[in-house]
């Protein structure tokens, strides 16, 4: 059974595609961080980068998006001959100062600015409208060629003039009259661009597209999808209205989920979230992958963890590797990740078993919307694939960088910390007449400063200095502070007014 729940909330939207019961894609919208792929901007051309073939566009943003030049093309033209534009420099095509009408086809992410085209497209229910362009495709989801000719033809008869028109994977079955419809309400869509492109101060939103609950509804609710369930009764209605407008025979699969019970916590999928967070990721037969994920890519460790198999080494090796294959998929798939990808497959002696880990693989990441490509595996055993980049990683969305660890994952040991408290006692010294010195430690760091009592000991004699350490719970794991220094009369002094722990 495929679901779809959401968690509409006052901050932000969740929603959550469920097949059989388990988590497979979580998207996550709010209130003040919509997302962007589909808005349509009139903006202005702030800087052209020749040596990169892009240009930079100020659309109002706090960064400004980049347009490469294959993006400001003609689609006509780039569809023949994906190289022509390798003849045509970015100065030809746009200039400083310019305005210019673009469409976000992918989001900003990190220190990236968002990436627009001027090759606008106005998504339906069943078809896509490119106002600036005569081509006609179909998606390469419907594999019928009978079919794809049938729509193709259908299509060129409606079309309009001197406009192009994409034809999505759930026409597939439909016909004139369901197309009609859509390109009605595209063409009026698209006059009223046209109307908004000429008003108004520039830079500026012209056109934003649905948000995440009514984009899901056009794009992916389908009948290959049992029920849509929504907890928010606005949002329930809002939902109705446009699967009565869309698709009126899904109507029926809608319902509002009105119990006091949270509605992620209900269908389990909170626990899910919690889990697809987590750097191992337990297989069913006792092995285990890891993820991990840098700027650049992400590789992914298969292991045999506890897995013993039940005949050989051989054999328990490869069926890990064919379990990890499905897990990987999903993990890609519910995380968003995207770009590089490398996969350390268990080392398997059989090039044969080694090729059906990568169709194994394949066959796995066809279920995925989102195009990716297994390149092979490389000398080293390693198996290299792209995904590519359409959102913001789960991780990103939920997660932030650890302010003691700076990302790293690691802290300095409370030796390594020792070691900095002795150099900092030389230091005070050599440089000072103090006496003796206050220190400030983390909580953590003091109990085993305590548990080397004699090593401090020898560091004060050393220093002819006496050290006095104290527990500051505010203080990060990997500092040393010192709070005071003086003659011993004076520390001691202020250690009593403290009531300060030795």
């Amino acid at each position: 059974m495929n679901q779809i729940i959401v968690d509409a909330g006052i901050g932000e939207n969740r929603l959550a595609l469920m097949e059989d019961g388990e988590l497979v894609e979580l998207y996550i919208e709010r209130r003040n961080n919509r997302r962007m792929v589909g808005n349509i901007y009139k903006g202005r051309v702030a800087n052209v980068l020749p040596g990169m073939q892009a240009a930079f566009i100020d659309i109002g943003l706090e960064k400004n998006c980049f347009l490469y030049v294959k993006d400001a093309l003609e689609k006509d033209l780039f569809d023949k001959d994906e190289s022509c534009y390798k003849d045509i420099s970015i100065t030809d095509v746009v200039k400083q100062g310019q305005e210019i009408v673009v469409q976000v086809i992918k989001e900003s992410l990190g220190t990236k600015g968002a990436r627009v085209t001027t090759n606008i497209t106005l998504p339906g229910r069943y078809l896509v409208l490119m106002p600036n362009t005569t081509y006609i495709g179909v998606s390469r989801r419907i594999v019928c060629s009978e079919e794809r000719e049938r729509l193709r033809e259908e299509i060129e008869q409606l079309r309009p003039h001197n406009m192009g028109i994409i034809v999505r994977t759930v026409a597939e079955g439909k016909n004139k009259d369901d197309f009609n419809e859509d390109i009605k309400f595209l063409l009026k869509l698209w006059r009223k661009i046209e109307k908004e492109k000429k008003l108004g101060t520039v830079p500026r939103l012209i056109h934003r597209d649905f948000d995440l609950i009514s984009k899901t509804i056009r794009d992916t609710f389908s009948k290959d999808i049992d029920n849509f369930i929504i907890n928010n009764a606005e949002e329930y209605q809002i939902a109705l209205e446009l699967v009565e407008l869309l698709s009126p025979s899904l109507k029926t699969r809608i319902s509002y989920f009105d119990e006091t019970i949270e509605i992620f916590d209900y269908y389990g999928i909170k626990s899910q979230i919690d889990k697809c967070l987590n750097r191992k990721i337990w297989l069913k037969s006792g092995g285990y992958i890891i993820i991990d994920s840098t700027e650049a890519f992400t590789v992914i460790d298969v292991n045999t963890g506890k897995y013993v198999g039940k005949t050989d080494l051989k054999d328990t090796v490869f069926k890990t590797n064919i379990e990890a294959t499905g897990e990987i998929a999903k993990q890609l798939r519910l995380r968003g990740i995207g770009g590089i990808i490398i996969i350390d497959f268990i080392d398997m002696m059989n090039g044969g078993d080694n090729q059906k880990v990568i169709d194994a693989l394949e066959k796995a990441l066809s279920k995925d919307k989102t195009r990716s490509k297994v390149l092979g595996m490389t000398q080293l055993g390693l198996v290299e694939m792209t995904r590519k980049k359409v959102r913001q990683g789960l991780d990103r969305l939920l997660q932030k960088r650890c302010q003691y660890c700076n990302g790293t994952g690691r802290l300095a040991n409370e030796y390594a910390l020792l070691y900095k408290f002795e150099k900092e006692m030389i230091r005070i010294g050599i440089h000072t007449n103090a006496e003796a010195v206050i220190f400030e430690v983390n909580p953590t760091v003091l109990q085993v400063f305590q548990e080397e009592e004699s090593i401090l000991e020898e560091i004060n004699a050393e220093t002819n200095l006496k050290s006095f350490i104290i527990p500051n719970s505010f203080l990060h794991h990997n500092e040393i502070q010192v709070k005071a220094m003086g003659d011993m009369e004076s520390i001691k002094k202020l250690m009593d007014e403290n009531d300060a722990i030795v």
